[in-house]
């Protein structure tokens, strides 16, 4: 049951924090331009990674709900959670990020490591 607990509070949180951390980017493409130059010169990519990093905070949501029966999309969730994280670590070393992003690079590296452990400790219900 505390398994099943921790994989519900684990998700919840990872999906209602997304939502807040992306849904405004939606409405920032000038901006995004301003503080990181240069400027956003392919919106459809730009849209197009917020799009489905929202669809990702969804399916959280959704997995929250029932951990059990959606252990196996939990192995999906953190590839979504590691490649960020991983891209931005090696954008780091090449002296290519940001120093803003940083954080919600080493959260997202967070995320995917409770992921990880939420998967193991939550038993299937099939």
């Amino acid at each position: 049951m505390l398994q099943m607990k921790f994989a519900r509070w684990t998700f919840g949180i990872a999906g209602v924090y997304g939502l807040l951390c992306l849904t405004p980017q939606l409405f920032m493409e000038e901006r995004v331009g301003i503080d990181m130059p240069p400027k956003i010169e392919h919106p459809e990519f730009f849209y197009g990674f917020l799009g489905v990093a929202i669809a990702w905070q969804l399916a959280f949501l959704v997995i929250a709900r029932d951990p059990a029966r959606y252990r196996l999309m939990m192995l999906p969730a953190v590839v979504e959670k590691y490649s960020f994280g991983i891209a931005c670590l090696v954008l780091f070393w090449q002296a290519r990020l940001n120093v803003l992003i940083a954080p919600f690079a080493g959260i997202d590296l967070l995320l995917g490591t409770l992921f990880i452990a939420a998967y193991l400790h939550t038993k299937s219900a099939v």
